[in-house]
């Protein structure tokens, strides 16, 4: 490794750092890049395709993007924007397909059905008021609604075979959703930065990011196998780490980070492969969330494609770890916090009393309470069908406000120094599913000078950069059917 400073360092080999590497490359394709992960192989903590749901966030199912105001309407505007930040991610991928820069679709998207299902007299009304916001809108054309049992056997037998014919049920479904295996995509973005001349450090952990005199960024680097520490220098760092990003951001010293938290939610999923009952459901059905749990805990009961083969997977059972990382230890939270964080982390802990005590109940809960959750969905679940497997770790942003003093925010942020010559990402869902308009913000936020000159080529890659569909019907239509056909999913 030479001792020249590099132009651009990822740490972390996820799909942040893996789809931002890959935008790099195609608009400044003169400069050095090198990334840095911690583990053995790429692609192991929240993109490996088991710590995530894969779902393809484009608000088809998932509620919490639509929720329920005090006067009982429902506003489709968070919904329509996650769909349009989706969109964007599939024209980048269509792209790399169509140049031969990723694989064939179907190693890292499917076409899989998005549903959610309601039970109860109340869910069920919210549950038609939504599908009325959202049916006419451009980009979720094609949603369908029934109350009927029979229509929803159809849909998915396992929703409806043993149900209590007298519970009210609704279901919504869009033909047109995906699943995405975020491990595999992230590991042939990881192969296409190598083929492209990036250098791809395994098994070397970032310990400590300092400002030189001129600006640069010093790292110490330390190969985890070995344990050689070295030094290396770089003009740009993005910090791509998961629930790592936090600490190094904080080394950094930027006064960006100052006034950030932490708060990680660990979990579990119920998984099963039996080919007889995968074949009953061909789906991702969400419901509704209990009170006080946090939106990346919404139950849900999904098709999942991992390596050609098909499973199901149920939950997330969610609960709590000090963990920041699923490979982190426990004093990850404890080491986080800092004079200027301590308050607005203390506030979180007063203001989110329900969430707390929700998660010690997920926590304490047995497999026969976990069973139970399934059964909710699916009433024929058999205990020993199942195989209970643990999640990716999800951190929380807490940071200050100034009516609360701190918030705790489900989403994510990038968080950058006023030169842009550093910049993370903290947070979780939608996560990978918008990597691509995230890392298209994050340049034009750290290359202000660069950006119109890049824009060109951006555009190739991602048509509708810096526009919107759901406001065009007719180039909705259009841009959705050309990348689905690149990808091979349904339109």
């Amino acid at each position: 490794m030479s001792n020249s400073p590099i132009d651009v360092v990822l740490i972390g080999g996820g799909i942040m750092s893996a789809t931002l590497g890959a935008l790099i490359q195609r608009v400044q394709p003169d400069w050095t890049i090198r990334l840095y992960e911690n583990l053995g192989e790429v692609a192991q903590e929240s993109s490996n395709p088991w710590n995530n749901a894969g779902t393809g966030h484009a608000a088809l199912c998932e509620l919490n993007y639509m929720p329920e105001a005090s006067d009982g309407t429902v506003d489709p505007a968070k919904a329509i924007a996650i769909n349009e930040q989706f969109q964007l991610s599939r024209q980048f991928w269509a792209s790399l397909v169509t140049s031969g820069d990723l694989p064939e679709p179907s190693t890292f998207i499917n076409s899989t059905p998005h549903m959610t299902f309601v039970h109860g007299r109340d869910n069920v009304t919210y549950l038609r008021k939504r599908y009325e916001a959202l049916k006419d809108q451009p980009l979720f054309a094609g949603m369908e609604y029934t109350e009927d049992p029979a229509v929803l056997a159809e849909w998915t037998p396992l929703l409806t075979k043993k149900r209590n014919p007298r519970q009210r049920v609704a279901a919504t479904r869009v033909p047109a959703g995906t699943d995405v295996d975020f491990g595999a995509l992230t590991k042939a973005l990881v192969d296409d930065l190598q083929r492209r001349g990036a250098d791809v450090a395994l098994n070397h952990k970032v310990r400590s990011i300092k400002r030189t005199k001129d600006g640069l960024w010093k790292l110490k680097v330390r190969h985890q196998v070995g344990h050689t520490p070295h030094e290396v220098t770089a003009r740009f760092v993005f910090v791509g780490a998961g629930g790592g990003a936090l600490h190094l951001l904080q080394k950094s010293g930027i006064p960006e980070i100052n006034g950030f938290g932490g708060f990680p939610i660990s979990g579990q999923f119920l998984r099963t492969s039996d080919p007889k009952i995968v074949a009953q459901h061909q789906a991702k059905v969400y419901g509704k969330a209990a009170v006080g749990a946090p939106p990346m805990s919404v139950p849900h009961l999904d098709t999942r494609v991992v390596d050609g083969q098909t499973s199901l997977l149920f939950g997330p059972y969610a609960g709590f770890s000090p963990k920041f990382l699923k490979t982190g230890t426990w004093w990850d939270l404890p080491g986080s916090v800092r004079p200027g964080n301590l308050i607005p982390m203390l506030a979180v802990a007063k203001d989110n009393f329900d969430l707390i005590k929700y998660l010690v109940g997920e926590l304490l809960a047995n497999r026969a309470k976990k069973m139970k959750a399934l059964q909710e969905f699916m009433p024929t679940a058999k205990s020993e069908d199942w195989e209970l497997i643990t999640a990716g770790q999800r951190v929380q942003v807490m940071k200050k406000d100034a009516k609360k003093g701190g918030v705790l925010q489900f989403g994510t942020e990038v968080i950058a120094s006023e030169d842009g010559s550093i910049a993370g990402l903290l947070g979780a869902s939608p996560g990978a599913s918008t990597a691509v308009p995230i890392m298209l913000d994050l340049l034009k936020r750290c290359f202000p000078d660069r950006y119109d000159a890049w824009l060109p080529t951006l555009t190739e890659l991602v048509p509708t950069i810096g526009t919107t569909l759901n406001d065009r019907p007719a180039e909705a239509e259009r841009v959705t059917a050309a990348t689905a056909d690149i990808l091979h999913i349904s339109r």
